[in-house]
This record gives structure tokens, C-alpha cells and sequence, in this order.
């Protein structure tokens, strides 16, 4: 093997490390310091995840201090007469190795060429709409709201979208008064609308749609889908028991700076 073949196996091998770790740690760092990486990540989780990208970066200013190609070179120390005996015999199985390296590394280099490049931005509402129905229930303890165990004054959208699925006394709940932010998807009835926002766990990854039905006559002539409004209104319950919001203010509002509820 070649001297100059050598040494780009070794460059490439470092790029696929250090180099992609390094990328992404930065990546990280500069979201968490911009105060974007709540983007992707539940708040609760930045700290660690800004722990993690420093040890990162200390550890490939490490590697830098490692001569090139000094990571490979256990590869030669077992039979070296066999290893290179092996080398200059052409084999379907290391091929496929070097195509499938390539090709991984070329996506994961993508990845982390536009995390460094693109603006940070937060999950669209058509994704929303396309998972809704997906989830379960986010709060599955929201009942015992009724038993003043919870501040309903504190809840969101995420909180009462488990209210008005799992409550077994909705005459309850029927004239608290509310004030709740997210965006305008389609309800099930031309007077009404659905106020949605996006609830994450962990990060994005997870993120579970959740809508609350408002009673809005004028809604399709005065809010486009996806429009992001904020709601002051009473929660009514109807003779069947169904929930819902009737609005007496409704204000148009741009995109919050952290779009999502935890």
C-alpha cells in the first residue's frame, strides 16, 4: 500500500471521527449559546448536552496531538506479514466495506455540513397535522385536576388535549377561564377550529401533536391554517359531555420563539 493511499485512509478515517464529532459539537454549542437548541431538545436536557459537546471538543484537540494515522495502527500489529499478504489481494467483501464507508460517511458529512450552514428551524405544522391522531394521551393524571391536586391556570395546550380526551367529569372543568397559544389547524365542524402546538419529551424525534377544538364561527374567513393565535376563553362543556373553548379573544401573534410545550 502506498504511502499517499496510506495517508488518505488515515485523513478520511480522522474526518469520520474527530472530524464529524467536532462539527457537531460545535453545532451544538453555538444553538445552546444562541438559546435555538430548545429547537430540538427539551430545555432539561441542554445542560448535559452542552457537557457533552465540550468533553467532545477537549477530546479531539487531544487527538490532535496523535501523529496522523497513529489510531490505525493496532491494525498492524497482530501478523503483519498475513495483514499485508491480504492487502494486495483484491477481495468483493473489502470493496463493499470501502463503498459502504464512503457512502456513509459522505450522508453523515451532509448532516453536518447543513447543521453548520442552514438556519435552525422548528418543526413545520403540516408535520403536526400529519401525526396527529398518532399520539396517546400526554397527561395521563390530568383528572385529578378535579380533586385540586393541579393548577389548571398552569396547563397548556398539551395538559388540557388530555383533559378534554380522559375527563370522567367534564362538568368540572366547564366555565375556567383560559389563555393558551399555539396554531390554527382544521376542527371537525365549519364553526369550529383546533388550536395545536407540538409537545416533546426528549427532542424532536418524539414530538407528539396536540389540539384543543374551539368554537369559532368566523374562523375560516379570519385564520389560515397554521396561523399562530393566542386565545382567551372559558371552557364549556356540552350536554354530552364534550369539552371545548369558547373564544372571547383571539389575537394573531407570530411564531414564538420556543415554539414547543415539555
Amino acid at each position: 500500500m502506498s504511502e499517499q493511499v496510506s495517508r488518505r485512509r488515515a485523513l478520511w478515517s480522522r474526518w469520520l471521527g474527530v472530524g464529524l464529532a467536532t462539527g457537531l459539537s460545535v453545532v451544538t454549542l453555538g444553538l445552546a449559546f444562541t438559546g435555538r437548541l430548545s429547537l430540538y431538545i427539551s430545555p432539561e436536557s441542554v445542560w448535559f448536552a452542552v457537557a457533552g459537546a465540550v468533553v467532545t471538543l477537549a477530546g479531539a484537540v487531544w487527538s490532535c496531538t496523535l501523529p496522523l494515522g497513529e489510531e490505525m495502527d493496532h491494525d498492524h500489529d497482530h501478523g503483519t506479514d498475513a495483514v499485508d499478504a491480504d492487502a494486495d489481494a483484491p477481495s468483493v467483501k473489502r470493496t463493499l466495506a470501502a463503498v459502504g464507508s464512503i457512502a456513509a460517511g459522505v450522508v453523515a458529512s451532509g448532516v453536518v455540513i447543513a447543521g453548520l450552514v442552514l438556519p435552525p428551524a422548528s418543526l413545520s405544522v403540516e408535520l403536526a397535522m400529519s401525526r396527529a391522531g398518532e399520539a396517546g394521551t400526554l397527561f395521563a393524571g390530568a383528572d385529578t385536576v378535579t380533586l385540586g391536586v393541579a393548577d389548571t391556570s398552569t396547563f397548556g395546550v398539551g395538559d388540557w388535549s388530555s383533559v378534554f380526551a380522559t375527563a370522567t367529569r367534564p362538568e368540572s372543568y366547564d366555565g375556567s377561564t383560559v389563555t393558551l397559544t399555539g396554531f390554527v389547524t382544521p376542527g371537525e365542524s365549519d364553526d369550529e377550529m383546533n388550536l395545536s402546538r407540538l409537545v416533546i419529551t426528549h427532542c424532536v424525534i418524539d414530538a407528539q401533536p396536540a389540539s384543543i377544538p374551539v368554537v369559532s364561527a368566523s374562523w375560516s374567513s379570519d385564520y389560515e391554517v397554521g396561523q399562530w393565535v393566542e386565545i382567551t376563553g372559558t371552557i364549556t362543556a356540552d350536554v354530552d359531555g364534550t369539552l371545548s373553548v369558547e373564544p372571547t379573544e383571539v389575537t394573531p401573534i407570530d411564531e414564538p420563539g420556543d415554539p414547543y410545550e415539555y
